[in-house]
């Protein structure tokens, strides 16, 4: 005699069934709310999911500041070390399980941390093109070392165009040896002017950010 299907549903692929002690748990924390049907309970317990996942993602720096319970934190470092596809997947339904214990606060201050290190991460690529974008200018142009002053002041100028003259010399040595199908060798000052250009743009960006903060203060 075959058995009749188990009732239930999926939560980012473990069965939930319909009455069991998950089931009953996940309808208890949701208690507060109105009547959940289940495709709010999987909704719910997938961004639970997602959020401890994105949690092996976060610097330090953000995870220190969050108020998470040191069971979570031990078992997110746990997971960053397993290896194993089958140990780490049961490792994140383990840390599921001990999401649903976050309390809706501490929830949003895990998605505002991430949105920080987002945030971050697109700004700190923004500021790599445009350091490249001016050093090939600088090399290509020469009025672009005039632009360039206007926005570094207190650039060293002559060692700036001791560099751009040495880049051009090392771009048409490279052009002349250059064979085809082989990848572009930039020399030394290539790679220089780039720095002294990042590093500038990156300090331009914190003496903004700390005009910014002087100004919220009373």
């Amino acid at each position: 005699m075959s058995r009749k299907p188990t009732k239930g549903y999926f939560v980012r692929g473990q069965f939930v069934a319909l009455g069991s002690e998950l089931d009953q748990e996940l309808k208890r924390e949701l208690k507060g709310s109105a009547e959940m049907s289940k495709t709010d309970l999987k909704k719910y317990s997938d961004r639970l999911q997602q959020l401890g996942e994105s949690l092996l993602t976060l610097r330090a720096d953000l995870m220190n500041k969050l108020e998470l319970s040191e069971k979570l934190v031990d078992a997110v470092d746990e997971a960053r070390r397993i290896t194993n596809f089958e140990g780490r997947r049961r490792q994140m339904q383990y840390i599921g399980k001990l999401m649903r214990g976050v309390d809706e606060d501490t929830l949003a201050a895990v998605e505002a941390a991430l949105d920080e290190q987002n945030k971050g991460s697109a700004k700190g690529t923004l500021s790599l093109h445009q350091a490249e974008q001016w050093r090939d200018r600088l090399i290509a142009d020469d009025e672009a070392l005039t632009h360039w002053l206007e926005l570094d002041s207190g650039a060293d100028v002559q060692q700036l165009r001791a560099l751009i003259r040495q880049a051009r010399k090392d771009a048409q040595a490279t052009q002349a040896q250059e064979r085809p199908g082989e990848a572009v060798r930039h020399g030394k000052a290539y790679r220089e002017i780039f720095q002294t250009v990042k590093a500038a743009l990156n300090q331009g960006d914190a003496d903004e950010s700390d005009a910014a903060t002087e100004d919220d203060q009373p």
